[in-house]
Formats: C-alpha cells, sequence, structure tokens
C-alpha cells in the first residue's frame, strides 16, 4: 500500500476501485455512501476483479479494503428490498453469486489479505473471514447480523465458522450481537488489530512479509491447509503430506531458493528493493 499508484485496467467498473503497485493489486469496496453494502453489482465486480488479479501473473498479493470510513455494512437496503419480491429461484440466483464471489476470494491462489479499516457487518464480515489473512483497525465494530432481520448467513457461514469456530459461531449467528475489534481478534477473525493511524503502516509490513516468500509455495500452502485440516492424522493424510513435500522439493522454485538461501542472496523471486533478511 505504497502511496504511488498505478491504475489497473478499469474496465466498466461502477462498485470497485483496483489500482496496481508493483506486485500489489488493491481492490477497494467503492460505494461509500452506502457503507459499501453489497448488491448484485458489486458482488459481480468483486468476483470478476479477483479473478482477474488472480490470473495476472505480475500480481502477487491481492488486498481488498473499504473506501470511506466502512469497511463492508453486509447487503445493501434496496438490494434487500428487491430481494423480498423475489421467488424462489431468484432468491436462489443470488444467493449462488454471493457464494460464488465468496468462493473466489477463499480459493485463490494467491495471498488474499483484508485490510479492515471500519465496521464490518453480516456479509461483510464474511469478507474478512474469506481472506487468508486480516488486519484491523482497533476501532472496528462487528456484527452477524441476519438474525434480527429473520435471515441466517448461511453463504459466508463456512468461512465464518472456520475462522471463529463453531461454539463462537453459535452464539454471534443467533445473537446478532455487535462485537469490538478486539473481540474479533480474540475469537480469530482477525489476526491483528492496530491503531487505525498505523493500519496501513501495518498492512505493508505484511506485504513486505509475503513477498519474501514463493509465490509457488503459497499456492501450495494454502491447498495444504485445506487439504489438512480437521482431519484425522491417519495413514492417507501422512502419505498425502509426504507426497506434497517431495513434489515441491523438485520444483525450480524449490531448487531456487535453497541455493538462495546457502548462497546468502534474495531468491530471484522477490522484487529489487525489498530486502531479503538473509544477511
Amino acid at each position: 500500500m505504497a502511496k504511488k499508484k498505478q491504475p489497473a485496467a478499469a474496465g466498466a467498473r461502477k462498485t470497485v476501485e483496483v489500482v496496481r503497485q508493483g506486485p500489489v493489486e488493491l481492490i477497494g469496496l467503492a460505494r461509500p455512501k452506502v457503507h459499501n453494502a453489497f448488491d448484485e453489482t458489486l458482488v459481480a465486480e468483486l468476483t470478476a476483479a479477483v479473478r482477474a488479479a488472480a490470473e495476472a501473473p505480475e500480481v502477487r498479493v491481492i488486498v481488498i479494503h473499504g473506501t470511506g470510513a466502512t469497511f463492508c455494512a453486509g447487503a445493501d437496503l434496496d438490494w434487500m428490498k428487491r430481494m423480498a419480491g423475489y421467488g424462489h429461484a431468484e432468491n436462489l440466483a443470488d444467493a449462488k453469486a454471493l457464494a460464488e464471489m465468496l468462493s473466489t476470494i477463499a480459493t485463490c491462489p494467491k495471498p488474499t489479505v483484508a485490510c479492515v479499516n471500519g465496521p464490518a457487518y453480516g456479509g461483510g464480515v464474511g469478507l474478512v473471514a474469506c481472506c487468508d489473512i486480516a488486519i484491523g483497525a482497533s476501532d472496528g465494530v462487528f456484527a452477524l447480523s441476519e438474525a434480527k432481520l429473520g435471515l441466517i448467513p448461511a453463504t459466508i457461514s463456512p468461512y465464518v465458522v472456520a475462522a471463529i469456530g463453531a461454539r463462537q459461531a453459535q452464539r454471534y449467528f443467533i445473537t446478532g450481537e455487535r462485537f469490538t475489534a478486539a473481540e474479533a481478534y480474540r475469537i480469530g477473525l482477525l489476526h491483528d488489530i492496530v491503531p487505525p493511524g498505523e493500519l496501513e503502516g501495518r498492512v505493508n509490513e505484511l506485504l513486505g512479509a509475503l513477498l519474501l516468500a514463493g509465490p509457488q509455495a503459497q499456492r501450495e500452502a494454502k491447498l495444504l491447509v485445506r487439504a489438512v485440516a480437521n482431519r484425522a492424522v491417519d495413514a492417507p493424510l501422512i502419505a498425502d503430506t509426504a507426497e506434497r513435500i517431495a513434489r515441491i522439493r523438485a520444483t525450480d522454485e524449490a531448487r531456487e531458493g535453497i541455493a538462495a538461501f546457502l548462497g546468502k542472496r534474495a531468491p530471484r523471486w522477490v522484487p529489487k528493493g525489498l530486502k531479503s533478511g538473509r544477511g
């Protein structure tokens, strides 16, 4: 999140702002007048923006943030009014589009970072949970408020439960109560919290760390977590993990990383000017 910014190809986007800073793609939710709330357009454009960044070879990391004072307020009120008049088929299509957006972020092969610069409610909490890493301002407020509207947080639930656990999800899904950034950190929704004025600096530190790691290793590490999470440590899992490391050791990236370490130099994937920390 450096100061010098180069806009990525914008096309006809209306609800997201995409800025490329070298190997980092910044994707901003750009509906500040409605607190960056989701509607069908934002859902489609955010899905497309993440896919485009995932496919761009020059992009190494994706950062999702909110413009204005809010990260994301969940579903837009006008969108909700329209959905109230939908039949089952239309509601199902809408829900599938939102689920596809969340899945696109959660399964993105590149590291994704949520820069949570303000309140996050409902689907906004799901968006935080979808990202690999979430850093938030210490004055942030969160809520899974669907139950107060007679709804349930269905499409976001797999990601929120994975982030905060079933026990905490059970509480916040059924109460809809608000909770602080400190509580979000305590229960695992946020990885770190910092004073609002330090948020950009902390995210920049994180980006520096992410750019030191091998991009192929990061992709494989993300797949590894999904493969081993909540599984018994049995013979098939042990065999799978052994196969994974054997395969990775034989890659060009791994050979380059080991050679760079032994040669006390930065590997080729580290951007010029970024300290490798290897002396």
